[in-house]
Formats: C-alpha cells, sequence, structure tokens
C-alpha cells in the first residue's frame, strides 16, 4: 500500500506515517482519522494498559502528541567522544567528577514504543516533536527495542522469567 521508497531501509519512520495519514485521507472518506498511534512492532513488552494509559495522559494533559520514554541505562553524563589518541582529558565535565550516579539529574531517551499524535500536528510539525508533545515514562523492562539476536535472546528470557 504504500511506494516503494517508504518500504526501503533508509525511509524514514515519519515519511511513511505523512503517507499513511495522506492515503487514510484519500481513501477512505466516509471515516476520517484525527489521532494516529505508532506502535513499532520491535518492542514487544509494551502492554496494552500503556497503550491506555497514553491515550488517557493525551487527554489529561490536553496534548497535541504523546511520545513514550524511559530512564538512560547509562548516565550520558559520563560520556563522551574521544579524540584520536584516546586521551581522557575533560572526558568528563569537572563538575560531574567524583559524583554518585543518585546526585545527578535523571535523563530520558525515547524508547520507540508507543507515539501518539493528532494527524493534523503531526503534518503541521513533520513530526510526533513539539511544544504540545508529553512525555509517556515507562519502564527500562518494558523498553526492550529488538534490534539484534542479543535483544531478541534478552527478551526471551525475560518474557520467560515473567512465565514463572
Amino acid at each position: 500500500m504504500r511506494p516503494k521508497e517508504l518500504a526501503e531501509d533508509n525511509a524514514k519512520g515519519i515519511d511513511v506515517v505523512l503517507h499513511a495519514i495522506d492515503w487514510l485521507k484519500k481513501n477512505n472518506k466516509q471515516k476520517q482519522y484525527d489521532l494516529l498511534m505508532l506502535l513499532q512492532p520491535t518492542l514487544p513488552l509494551r502492554a496494552t494498559e500503556d497503550i491506555d494509559k497514553a491515550i488517557e495522559l493525551l487527554f489529561l494533559k490536553e496534548a497535541k502528541a504523546i511520545v513514550s520514554v524511559c530512564e538512560v541505562d547509562h548516565h550520558p553524563l559520563w560520556a563522551n567522544t574521544l579524540p584520536e589518541d584516546a586521551r581522557m582529558k575533560d572526558f568528563i565535565r569537572k563538575e560531574i567528577i567524583n559524583k554518585n550516579r543518585q546526585e545527578l539529574p535523571v535523563f530520558y531517551r525515547l524508547n520507540g514504543a508507543i507515539y501518539l499524535a493528532y494527524c493534523n500536528y503531526i503534518k503541521e510539525h513533520k513530526s510526533f516533536f513539539g511544544k504540545d508533545t508529553f512525555a509517556y515514562i515507562m519502564p527500562k523492562e518494558k523498553s526492550i527495542d529488538i534490534d539484534d539476536e542479543f535483544d531478541f535472546l534478552f527478551t526471551e528470557l525475560l518474557l520467560n522469567h515473567m512465565k514463572h
């Protein structure tokens, strides 16, 4: 249903979403949609309750979009690029050195589990992100994105553990 160029590895997700909105508007005249939710299939631990809570949050916040996030695994203030000689001078900012993780601000990352927005907001911003986008915070254990065999095996292990 989508053009070949939107089915390739290098296709941008937002272009696929914009095409879907336009396609539905053009080909489904008797039913028009206000909201679009993108649920990427590589996040199988997302639960129906997360979907329901994201929808509730959209209306509670009077938001135009909701995007799911989770806490980062490794604090970004402890990360940096390295010069060619791998010297660690100024690798970490002076005010961060010797701080415990608990003393640092909490950082979040996109987890890819839920993208929810009004169609006109997506079209206006060419994105799910804008000043009226809010975060739906999910736990890390529901935020595993299966990108490789390790992720798959880890998810399988978690699912087996949850069964028992």
